[in-house]
């Protein structure tokens, strides 16, 4: 792939005429990239593209990108691989899901962007939610869903035309929102599908965690997948930029085996494979963030 099918990206808080900050180089080459490297939860491969920060804002992004075109056909060709941390991941994000109750919502309907094979639609069920739908690219990870969650699952990019207008009470995205190229317009297109007063509710990773900077280009959240990294102050700026009141913002408590978080650090093979027998689970800050928003009217 050669630079004529990459395109550029810029700030979408501050925008395009705003200077940037070079943070790391590009690391790879693109003609290298498969649907392995657009796979959730991979073994980490340490690529990414140009990243920069916006010196207005401070938001981290890459820049440029590959075609969008690319990009969400190799999010269609994507594996699901994680099978063995849903029931982590579900124990997690139910946690902050439970954070929606004092909004007071009842027989509500929930869309969760990004869903893989429905495990949180599932969860969403059990803790009341009267309908749940989810939006996913890959086509494998769909192929995995129950059979009972299968039908509520839209293969598919997120956008608007997918759902008639003020459809949802609840419209989730739990890990996704930095995987999307176009915030800005993501964030009308939820809008547009959520009630009036509906809520929004985003875990992302955080740029601004300790983590991260004592890791740097090192860290996992450097990755070709993340077009953009948030932190709490930026996200809330690009929340409120789309007209949303900013409920709430706080860290983020995960749930995991312990050789998932060692495969996840830049160690040498040797060591992970001699401590990949550690399967205890661990509660721990690891570097997210949640942020609760309304629409507002």
């Amino acid at each position: 792939m050669n630079k004529q099918n990459m395109i550029s990206q810029s700030c979408p808080i501050c925008g395009p005429n705003t200077p940037q900050k070079l943070l790391y180089k590009k690391n790879f080459n693109l003609k290298q990239v498969t649907r392995k490297t657009f796979s959730a939860r991979r073994q980490p491969d340490r690529i990414h593209y140009r990243t920069v920060s916006c010196q207005n804002c401070g938001l981290v992004f890459a820049n440029p990108i590959m075609s969008l075109n690319k990009i969400n056909q190799l999010y269609y060709h994507s594996q699901f691989t994680y099978q063995n941390l849903i029931v982590d991941l579900q124990h997690t994000y139910a946690k902050y899901l439970n954070k929606l109750k004092p909004y007071q919502l009842k027989k509500a309907k929930l869309l969760e962007i990004g869903c893989a094979n429905g495990f949180l639609l599932s969860t969403a069920k059990k803790l009341g939610y009267h309908q749940v739908w989810g939006v996913e690219p890959s086509r494998q990870a769909i192929l995995k869903a129950p059979a009972n969650i299968k039908k509520v699952i839209k293969n598919s990019n997120f956008n608007r035309r997918l759902f008639p207008k003020n459809s949802f009470d609840v419209i989730c995205s739990f890990h996704t929102f930095d995987h999307l190229n176009n915030p800005n317009q993501v964030l009308k297109d939820c809008s547009y599908l959520l009630k009036p007063q509906g809520l929004i509710l985003i875990i992302v990773h955080n740029v601004k965690s300790l983590q991260a900077k004592i890791l740097k280009s090192h860290s996992p959240i450097i990755d070709i997948e993340h077009p953009y990294l948030y932190s709490p102050h930026t996200l809330k700026l690009l929340f409120e930029k789309n007209n949303y009141q900013v409920l709430k913002t706080g860290s983020v408590i995960n749930r995991y085996p312990i050789n998932y978080l060692i495969h996840l650090l830049p160690l040498p093979t040797f060591v992970k494979k001699n401590l990949s027998v550690l399967e205890q689970k661990i509660s721990l800050p690891l570097g997210n963030f949640f942020l609760i928003a309304r629409r507002q009217s």
